[in-house]
């Protein structure tokens, strides 16, 4: 049956717009962050009726300012453009990234510095129609980018900078920052007392905790802690719960990704094994890299709740997140009582049946 032979072409067109609208305005209880890198047309094709917000990647410093270059400007005003598919749909804007805050050290060592950066966020946020600011220096207080500068004052001037946000964007706007998941993030580069009243969330990238930098193999983004391993998302959840974050500004991080070793010898599968960091590989891409043909076999940790493969010929491994972990850390969010979920990022998504879906699916069912 041609259900456009029963109903006139702008009637069914109305029907699809307002179903779009009604499943939009069921905004689910819990945050689904997606970070989103310059693709500014690919969008389109994602599912953003099944997001709460999409942080647009990344935005620079230029002198104390926030920089916006032309590219920029078409790409955020195309993102605001979004809520006409999604009216509930927050779009933040991010600063820095990994290697993209150089001169943050500097320019938030000083007043002037912090407030004209302030002023100039407020500014850009009302310009465009954005909702928030996500801060992404990584990191203060503590090395990161070899030769980058850090000075153990970034861990104060980073709580004075969240207070000059406040002040200058108010409360109409959204406050947030990527945390590390590491525990000397976790202990050296935010004063966490003072600094959670000025947020609405801490987007904590629990994923990379094995990275381009590690000399051994491990699951890079699990949920649970292992006797191999002590770094997970629940490792980072208890931690800040102890000190006193509220659980629900806690946003749980998600991999759309994964990181692959190299010379991994042939014990316990890979895992917890000498190696090198050899390639990073999209979700969308799992089939080709992981297929049946390619020589990988996927296994899965139930103590840790997270996935990974050995490839013997080869002597690689791969850590990832899949459609199981991405469930299990959905479902964990609401047991815990967390602010929601979050992923880097959402280009590395399958259009359709992918991992947003999944969130998407336990997020919303009770």
């Amino acid at each position: 049956m041609n259900i456009r032979k029963l109903i006139p072409l702008p009637i069914l067109s109305l029907l699809l717009a307002v179903s779009i609208n009604l499943y939009s305005q069921q905004s689910p209880k819990y945050a689904v962050i997606g970070y989103y890198m310059d693709k500014t047309h690919e969008i389109d094709s994602y599912q953003v009726e099944k997001l709460t917000h999409l942080i647009y990647s990344f935005l620079h410093l230029d002198g104390n300012v926030l920089e916006v270059h032309p590219h920029d400007s078409v790409s955020i005003s195309h993102l605001v453009s979004l809520k006409q598919r999604n009216p509930n749909l927050k779009i933040i804007l991010s600063l820095g990234g990994w290697g993209g805050c150089p001169s943050c050290p500097d320019v938030f060592s000083t007043e002037k510095g912090r407030k004209e950066f302030s002023q100039s966020v407020k500014y850009t946020l009302e310009k465009y129609g954005a909702d928030g600011l996500d801060l992404d220096w990584e990191y203060p207080a503590i090395e990161s980018v070899p030769g980058f500068k850090y000075y153990p004052e970034d861990k104060h001037n980073f709580t004075l900078l969240l207070k000059d946000l406040r002040e200058a964007i108010g409360y109409n706007h959204e406050l947030s920052f990527a945390a590390g998941g590491f525990k000397q993030f976790l202990d050296e580069s935010i004063e966490w007392k003072e600094a959670i009243p000025y947020l609405d969330y801490v987007n904590l990238m629990t994923y990379d905790l094995v990275n381009g930098y590690s000399t051994k193999t491990g699951h890079h983004t699990p949920l649970h802690s292992t006797s191999g391993q002590q770094g997970s998302a629940e490792y980072v959840i208890n931690y800040l719960d102890s000190l006193g974050v509220p659980l629900n500004k806690m946003i749980l991080g998600a991999a759309f990704y994964a990181r692959v070793f190299k010379d991994v010898p042939d014990v316990n599968n890979g895992l917890y094994q000498p190696g090198k960091f050899a390639d990073y590989v999209n979700y969308k891409n799992f089939n080709s890299y992981f297929g049946t043909d390619s020589g990988y076999v996927v296994f899965w940790d139930p103590i840790a709740g997270a996935s990974y493969a050995y490839n013997r010929e080869k002597q690689r491994f791969a850590s990832f997140d899949n459609k199981e972990s991405i469930r299990l850390k959905s479902d964990y969010v609401k047991s815990k009582g967390l602010g929601g979920i979050m992923f880097w990022s959402l280009s590395g998504d399958t259009y359709q049946d992918g991992l947003l879906d999944v969130i998407d699916k336990s997020i919303r069912s009770k």
